[in-house]
């Protein structure tokens, strides 16, 4: 039997630490067991080691991002899957228990968010997909969210004649974004630094603008109130809580009812008064599955959804790579 190692995560704040743990093979019927040849870090996981989060029981195994090659099937598997297929995979220690967190030798992934790599895509590229993809999902497709249609490989852009603005473009999260709006039909406005313009643009924005500048605020509304899609929704994929004023002023002061989908929390926040906001959490993954297993794996294999951003590959390989000091 193979030997496992992880990543332990044994309480806040703390270092983790890499012991053995067990190899597991109970698998339901449909879960696989992945060996990870490449993890993604991102800022959840800095998130997550550094503060007390009430749904976190330690110790646990962080890690989300995960791409590798199959070792084991559950029975109802195999009609999609096979031992030694490349795959990219949603892991969900944080929540579901140690077995399924991505930090290890071998984990224990759901079938449903699970997504085989196109020939040509390396696995370091592959990690970078999974938690930033479902992230932006749940903010556009969630029924409790923007509640959009979902996304086409043979969309027509702008045929949804709706338009959406995705505040911090460039995040990994914001990059799915945008290419998953674009994919439903929307026109989408971004917001970025000016150094990352053009990397928004190719991946699928209409319009976008310098959230550094002064005037950033009055400019979206200005496009906003004289574009012809009207917008349905902000999405704030990155940033700190110093980037939801401008989200909330956007949304009191331009046309129509803009719904308003953080990642920050709004604990402390006035939200202006007819301004609908909520954060984002994804309790459920109901919603966004069929994406996942139908969207996603078409939009990978035809090069109509491309890596964003991408990877920053260390040096260290293994788990003593980790560091999550290093956060981009």
């Amino acid at each position: 039997m193979p030997k496992n190692h992880a990543a332990w995560q044994d309480q806040v704040g703390v270092p983790l630490s890499i012991r053995p743990t067990p190899y597991q093979t109970d698998l339901t019927p449909t879960q696989i067991l992945v060996k990870p040849h490449a993890w993604a870090i991102n800022p959840a996981d800095h998130i997550l080691q550094d503060n007390s989060l009430p749904f976190v029981k330690y110790p646990v195994i962080l890690g989300e991002d995960i791409a590798g090659t199959i070792e084991a099937i559950g029975s109802e598997v195999s009609t999609r899957f096979q031992i030694h297929d490349r795959v990219l995979a949603f892991a969900q220690g944080a929540t579901r228990g140690v077995a399924m967190g991505g930090f290890q030798e071998y984990v224990i992934v759901d079938v449903a968010m699970t997504c085989a790599i196109p020939e040509g895509m390396s696995f370091a590229e592959a990690s970078v997909f999974p938690l930033g993809f479902t992230t932006a999902a749940h903010a556009l497709f969630n029924s409790k969210t923007l509640a959009l249609p979902g996304p086409r490989v043979d969309f027509i852009r702008g045929s949804a004649g709706k338009s959406v603005v995705i505040w911090g473009g460039a995040s990994s999260v914001g990059g799915n974004a945008i290419q998953l709006a674009r994919a439903a039909g929307l026109e989408v406005l971004t917001t970025v630094s000016k150094t990352n313009f053009e990397y928004v643009k190719k991946v699928g924005a209409s319009m976008v603008f310098d959230y550094t500048s002064e005037s950033v605020v009055e400019d979206v509304i200005s496009a906003l109130d004289n574009g012809d899609a009207p917008c349905v929704g902000i999405f704030q994929a990155a940033g700190s809580n110093d980037s939801v004023g401008p989200v909330l002023e956007i949304a009191r002061r331009a046309k129509g009812d803009i719904f308003v989908i953080t990642t920050t929390p709004l604990q402390g926040v006035v939200v202006p008064e007819g301004v609908r906001a909520k954060m984002l959490f994804g309790a459920s993954h109901d919603d966004i599955l069929h994406i996942w297993q139908q969207f996603l794996p078409q939009a990978l294999e035809e090069g109509m959804y491309i890596v964003a951003p991408e990877p920053l590959v260390v040096e260290t390989r293994g788990l003593e790579g980790f560091n999550l000091d290093m956060i981009f």
